[in-house]
């Protein structure tokens, strides 16, 4: 009776492997996730709490929510070649480096993480004036391997990660409309 319930439970457990790794087959091989905001701040006093990394990091959520997290700046502080590495059990482990400006408009940084996985994504930060206010949108895109895929079926990754861009750039919006 025991050793049927269990084969029974073990059967289940395969089915549902098996069902998610054949629904995670047919995700897309890229990712995208975006957020944007409003701010009431001009686009030139925007850009270089972007395009300044140590200026990024004082908003950046994943930092700020990783106090003990290790880091070392790189190259310039500012524009491209400006680069950071990071190392933190919250936050995981990586490196990130400016890779395009174009003041006041666009920022591009290329995201390489170590851990938890292994992982290298673009980051666009795309800043647009509009009539009394600027809109700010915090995209990242990259490949999705089968694993991303995978537990991209258990877990909505747009959510969590959206989560986090939503707080970063509300962390961005409360510097920049600053006095």
């Amino acid at each position: 009776m025991v050793k049927n319930t269990l084969l029974i439970i073990l059967a289940l457990i395969v089915l549902a492997v098996i069902v998610i790794a054949v629904m995670a087959s047919r995700r897309p091989d890229t990712f995208r996730v975006s957020r944007s905001t409003s701010i009431a701040a001009p686009a030139g006093k925007i850009f270089p709490l972007i395009n300044d990394v140590r200026a990024f990091n004082s908003w950046n959520p994943y930092a700020l929510k990783a106090p003990e997290m290790k880091g070392s700046y790189s190259g310039p502080f500012i524009g491209p070649g400006a680069h950071y590495d990071f190392e933190s059990k919250k936050s995981g482990s990586g490196s990130f480096e400016i890779v395009q400006a174009a003041e006041p408009s666009q920022v591009k940084m290329r995201l390489d993480m170590t851990a938890p996985f292994k992982a290298q994504n673009v980051i666009t930060f795309t800043i647009a004036p509009e009539s009394t206010a600027t809109q700010v949108t915090w995209a990242m895109e990259g490949p999705a391997p089968f694993l991303s895929k995978f537990m991209g079926v258990i877990f909505n990754m747009d959510k969590m990660i959206g989560a986090d861009f939503e707080a970063g750039l509300a962390n961005l919006k409360a510097k920049a409309e600053k006095a």
